[in-house]
């Protein structure tokens, strides 16, 4: 199967897009395809053998609509290609955005005297004798329609797109601006004939009759209003890429190129993978890669939302659009182009702003059906009110109302638009959603199951406790740092830092031997010395029932509790001293876990440590329950029996043996600076690895299905509401009727006031931050 994916043009509503996926869905050899209102493309996935994306090209032309593969041949071949894909949206954007100012202005132009002459004498604003009375009431009648016309040719798309539709069998909003503004020029047009031969024939009454009912005016105000509405609408929905904007911004156009020594700017599609480039302060690191020479404190926060720069020295990895706070630095690009990681960043957010979540599904499934439900309903208002004895024009005008009102757009908007503003500010808090349904999924969980190492706590043990018998703590220290001098085990990596912390320095070791499972023995200055577990200490005849080893055995069994790994030190005389190691809580982990509580949420901690030390962290950090000394291969079958309660569950890891548990769980939730095969495997992406940020994108995912039920309900609420309205139900009752003009305006503000509601997700606070 091959996915690709498609730019359409010409949608203008949610019934557009359901007629696109429709047709295309009915296709042989397509499997999946989802289309994107907001977006306006198309992901189809497809069987090259049956169908060809040239065949679904051509299709979706036959039904009225452009299309075009997003991705150009040269593209493909590895060629560079200046404009992703999200520019030449934007500029595509920005040539509607102008082609619909021009329309609008055009418009607005010819209304205002339309609008004058039409209602002028309701204020008596005085009129050109020429005009003025019933013997005028032709060239009163042509002016108008003078007027009109500008305004019809000038919206001419609203026509083309729509009866393209209904001949299609794939009617639209476009259909329904058609239709409405049709039947009332229209009928504009034979009052005038009506009104020329009254004239004529001395009827004035006649036509003085029709002299108000020309509806000219309502033919070109629902043109206007409803171009007043897209172009608003237009600039909402701009609004709503701003996050993905600003981050193909962080990227910089030119890089630095050092070729024997020597500086040459080159743009940055010129670079190659092995190229050495300069960066120098104040500027952004043009590439991913490694640092070759020099040290620098390396601003990420732009992508991963840690405000503290990085320390970057030589052999350190660099990554693309990060800023350099401080020091000249030379790198050597490891990935370009759709590689490097802030490419991957945008493609992420991108996929997660234009896919579909759950929710959207019966919006969807209304919007197929929503037109020609709207078209028969306009049909049974005429015909029921020409029934009960109403006059044809009255008729006419209600079924017109119910056509222009209802509005499929709102409908259609409702989900995407929430969708990118979300995504968008996830990542601007270096959360990254993969697709819209883990973003809808997240705020449904009822259990987080969250590894420890690495996850809950820093992921390295650091030195919590230094406990000297018969001499200081310096000494103690000093003699420590020489025997792990030569270790890499992560505990000895902790001394050593430790070591270095207290400017203490390691003593020369010698003889240094490894003893399987028990510890390391060295000389230092000729004397023997012994490091590691209480075994080592027994083995070696080093324990016995002195007053250190009594208290020695005190101390461990205390930091045992505390989650805490007691290493033993002896010379050959006996112990001289202990330190304790731990790998700590990180500092935002409690409140992380207290806030994911206070949601209802139940925090499941996954460890391979004992009980004991699982008990601690528990204790520190305040989980509802431990599930200790799980192997690193069952942690996938930990995640199943707490799913098989029938609770969502979520899965928080960042290891690579985290991942099948993460692709196992409802949602999986990988810490950024974990494994490539985690983040792979995980339905979302912590860029800091912050346990904090599960929380905020816990809240963040509330926050945004909220405003896409907002946003449902009032789209659902409105057409409800307004389209029995518009049918006159209510005149029998008060004499209420809604003009076609006051529907045309109402429908305009629906879909602009959807996009609205949606970008006040952009006001998301993070709260206790």
């Amino acid at each position: 199967m091959k996915k690709d994916k498609f730019n359409i043009t010409g949608m203008s509503c949610s019934a557009c897009s359901a007629a696109v996926e429709r047709n295309i869905k009915k296709m042989e050899g397509v499997s999946f395809c989802e289309v994107n209102l907001l977006a306006n493309n198309m992901q189809v996935e497809y069987d090259e053998a049956v169908v060809s994306a040239e065949e679904m090209v051509a299709k979706i032309e036959k039904i009225g609509y452009g299309a075009s593969l997003d991705m150009p041949e040269e593209k493909k071949r590895g060629k560079k290609v200046a404009k992703t894909a999200l520019q030449e949206q934007k500029d595509i954007q920005v040539a509607e955005q102008k082609e619909m100012k021009t329309r609008l202005w055009g418009s607005v132009l010819c209304m205002i005297p339309l609008m004058y002459l039409s209602m002028g004498h309701m204020v008596n604003a005085p009129m050109p004798a020429f005009l003025d009375g019933v013997q005028n009431g032709a060239a009163f009648t042509f002016s108008q329609f003078l007027l009109t016309l500008p305004i019809v040719l000038l919206n001419k798309k609203y026509f083309v797109g729509g009866f393209k539709g209904l001949i299609n069998k794939a009617p639209n909003m476009d259909s329904l601006v058609a239709l409405g503004s049709s039947a009332a020029l229209i009928y504009g047009i034979f009052a005038f004939y009506r009104i020329s031969h009254a004239i004529g024939n001395g009827q004035l009454e006649v036509a003085h009759h029709y002299l108000h009912d020309l509806y000219f005016e309502s033919a070109a105000m629902i043109l206007t209003l409803i171009t007043v509405g897209k172009s608003l609408e237009s600039i909402s929905k701009g609004k709503t890429k701003a996050a993905m904007e600003a981050l193909m911004n962080l990227s910089p156009k030119t890089a630095i190129l050092l070729v024997n020594g020597e500086e040459k700017e080159i743009l940055l599609e010129e670079v190659k993978i092995g190229d050495t480039l300069a960066v120098k302060p104040g500027s952004r690191v043009p590439l991913d890669g490694v640092v070759l020479s020099g040290m620098s404190a390396v601003d990420e926060s732009a992508l991963t939302g840690e405000s503290i720069p990085v320390e970057k020295h030589a052999g350190d990895a660099v990554t693309g659009a990060t800023l350099n706070t401080s020091g000249y630095f030379t790198m050597q690009v490891t990935k370009t182009g759709e590689d490097t990681a802030l490419a991957k960043i945008i493609a992420l957010v991108e996929e997660a702003g234009t896919s579909k979540a759950p929710i959207a599904k019966l919006a969807d499934q209304i919007s197929g059906v929503f037109v020609p439900i709207v078209m028969g309903i306009a049909l049974v208002t005429l015909i029921g009110w020409l029934m009960a004895g109403q006059t044809f024009e009255f008729a006419l005008v209600r079924a017109i109302s119910v056509l222009i009102i209802s509005c499929p757009c709102a409908l259609g908007l409702a989900t995407p638009v929430a969708i990118m503003v979300g995504t968008g500010v996830g990542a601007k808090h270096g959360i990254l959603y993969k697709n819209a349904e883990a973003l809808e999924n997240l705020c449904h969980i009822q259990v987080m199951a969250v590894d420890k190492t690495g996850t809950i706590t820093e992921g390295k043990p650091v030195v919590t406790d230094v406990k000297a018998f018969q001499m200081d703590e310096q000494n103690l220290l000093a003699i420590a740092a020489a025997l792990e001098a030569k270790s890499e085990h992560p505990i000895a990596l902790a001394i050593i830092d430790k070591a270095k912390a207290s400017g203490i320095m390691a003593l020369n070791a010698e003889e240094f031997q490894a003893l399987s499972g028990l510890g390391i023995q060295a000389k230092i200055e000729g004397k023997t010395y012994f490091a590691g577990n209480q075994r080592l200490m027994t083995e070696q005849g080093l324990a016995g029932e002195n007053e250190k080893w009594q208290s020695s055995k005190e101390f461990a069994l205390n930091y045992a509790k505390a989650g805490k790994t007691p290493l033993y030190f002896a010379d050959e005389q006996g112990l001289i001293g202990m330190i304790a190691v731990a790998d700590l809580p990180k500092e935002s982990s409690k409140p992380a876990i207290a806030g994911l509580q206070a949601e209802g949420i139940e925090v499941v901690m996954l460890t391979g440590d004992n009980k004991e030390t699982a008990a601690a962290v528990k204790n520190m950090v305040g989980v509802d329950q431990v599930i200790a000394e799980v192997l690193p291969q069952d942690k996938d079958s930990e995640v199943k029996n707490l799913m098989a309660g029938g609770k969502k569950t979520a899965m928080i890891g960042d290891g690579i043996n985290d991942a099948p548990a993460l692709a196992r769980a409802d949602v999986g939730i990988a810490i950024g600076a974990g494994t490539d095969v985690a983040l792979e495997s995980a339905d979302i992406v912590l860029m800091k690895s912050d346990l904090y940020d599960a929380y905020v994108a816990y809240e963040l995912s509330a926050a945004t299905l909220r405003n896409i039920k907002m946003n449902l309900f009032w789209a659902f609420f409105y057409n409800v509401i307004g389209i029995p309205v518009a049918a006159g139900l209510l005149y029998p009752i008060n004499g209420l009727v809604l003009s076609p003009m006051i529907g045309a305006a109402a429908m305009s503000f629906s879909s602009v006031f959807v996009v609205t509601n949606a970008l006040r997700l952009n006001g998301f606070k993070v709260k206790g931050k």
